[in-house]
């Protein structure tokens, strides 16, 4: 089967999947890097990383146009000596800055942590360093799966990609578990040249291996892709499509937002938000085609419309986690319902992911349906910055952090109603999905008019 692809072929899918690992191992703790780190508030922290998350999620469209101007082979090598300097440079902020140290505790290192500086907020150019960089990865990975495959290559092409996105995601997240066992809070701070080693490996690849055949000088410009963009913002049917969805996604974000706080607040220092997480891209890999075969004779819509009704399902059986008073299969209550909440949201997916391209390219205008594919995943723009906001919101107000209470007793009676935020977004999921059947009834009226 290697014969059939091109060496810039397995190149740029080794780097995507040392590039997921790195990314997928840092991002599953953003949130306690941030405030357990840094010091930040989780207010502070969510808009931090989700404005990161949302930034990842936007500037694809202005440097892919880019990098088919330069050529991939720059791009890449661009992207990964930003991501490598990003990524070290989250691990020597907190070492360099006043107030940072390490402690030794028995036979443990602890970080203490910074207090009070606003030097923290050296934070922001170095995540705009790895956005910028993480950008130009997301826009050149899958371009040159396309570039390097033909049409009867390009499906086995784009399963092979897909496959190292999911063993990256998996394995990253994999890492910080082990890692926070072995030296406890500064694994948040470690973890982060773990991933610049990665990047520095993936940058050393693309550097020896990636040679294309496909030139640079194609592709839009950015005054093109702003004018799609703005084509895309006047398409009411499409807009109130991808707001929908956003509600959709802005659940699915609580995997990073808010749950790995939840589960160590609420569970103890030994629950491990990492294999948690990994249920979602396991239950994925294992029930997606299962899925999709299984819905193949219905429409793309009502199969969307079944995954925006299990989402608020799968928000209050998280919720669910307080109504135990013991273990359960000799784990944690939270950690078990959390678990069965995202095997539910996994399957939401299942339903949602495969058939909203199929659905969002028939709304297209007749002849633009690949220029407004490239706008398609606006929703996770929108649910990033919304998503992380309202987690940060929720989590001062329902679940704070311990260390801004001075007894134990006292943060347990600020904390007795934390499984209210997953009320809060199983509505989110609600609303969305009621507001999908109108959009089917509309839609399906405006036709008629038509």
């Amino acid at each position: 089967m290697a014969g059939r692809y091109s060496r810039a072929f397995w190149t740029a899918n080794v780097a995507e999947l040392f590039e997921r690992m790195a990314y997928y191992a840092v991002f599953i703790v953003i949130t306690l890097y941030l405030s357990n780190t840094l010091g930040f508030s989780d207010i502070e922290a969510s808009i931090i990383s989700g404005l990161f998350s949302g930034g990842l999620y936007l500037l694809p469209m202005f440097t892919g146009a880019l990098a088919d101007k330069i050529g991939y082979r720059k791009s890449l090598i661009m992207a990964f000596v930003l991501l490598a300097v990003g990524y070290l440079s989250l691990g020597l902020l907190p070492l360099m800055l006043e107030g940072a140290g390490l402690v030794q505790y028995g036979e443990q290192t602890v970080f203490t942590g910074l207090r009070e500086s606003g030097e923290r907020y050296l934070i922001v150019p170095i995540m705009v360093i790895l956005m910028v960089g993480g950008a130009f990865i997301k826009s050149n990975i899958s371009a040159s799966v396309a570039r390097e495959t033909t049409s009867e290559t390009r499906a086995k092409g784009y399963s092979i990609f897909y496959m190292m996105v999911n063993i990256g995601s998996f394995t990253g997240k994999s890492v910080i578990d082990p890692l926070r066992s072995w030296v406890g809070e500064s694994a948040y701070i470690y973890i982060n040249f773990f991933s610049a080693v990665l990047c520095v490996v993936a940058l050393a690849a693309v550097i020896l291996f990636y040679r294309s055949a496909n030139t640079a000088g194609e592709g839009k410009s950015v005054r093109e892709v702003l004018h799609g963009l703005c084509k895309v913002f006047t398409n009411g049917r499409l807009l109130m499509l991808i707001l929908i969805v956003t509600g959709f996604w802005m659940v699915q974000q609580q995997l990073y937002a808010t749950m790995p706080k939840y589960v160590i607040r609420l569970a103890g220092e030994t629950a491990k938000p990492g294999w948690i997480a990994n249920v979602n891209p396991l239950v994925v890999v294992l029930f997606v085609n299962l899925v999709t075969r299984f819905m193949a004779r219905r429409k793309a819509l009502t199969s969307i419309t079944v995954g925006m009704f299990l989402i608020p399902l799968s928000a209050l059986v998280m919720a669910s986690g307080n109504l135990f008073a013991g273990d359960l299969f000799g784990f944690h209550p939270i950690t078990v319902m959390m678990v069965a909440g995202i095997v539910f949201q996994a399957l939401a997916e299942c339903f949602i992911s495969p058939r909203y391209m199929e659905y969002f390219s028939l709304q297209a205008p007749k002849g633009e349906e690949g220029l407004y594919l490239g706008f398609s995943q606006l929703h996770s723009f929108l649910s990033s910055i919304l998503g992380f906001g309202l987690s940060g919101i929720l989590l001062s107000r329902y679940c704070p952090d311990p260390a801004l209470y001075a007894t134990r007793e006292a943060w347990v009676a600020a904390s007795a109603n934390a499984h209210y935020i997953w009320y809060w977004f199983a509505a989110v999921g609600v609303v969305s999905a009621l507001a999908l059947i109108v959009y089917a009834k509309l839609t399906k009226r405006t036709r008629a008019v038509e």
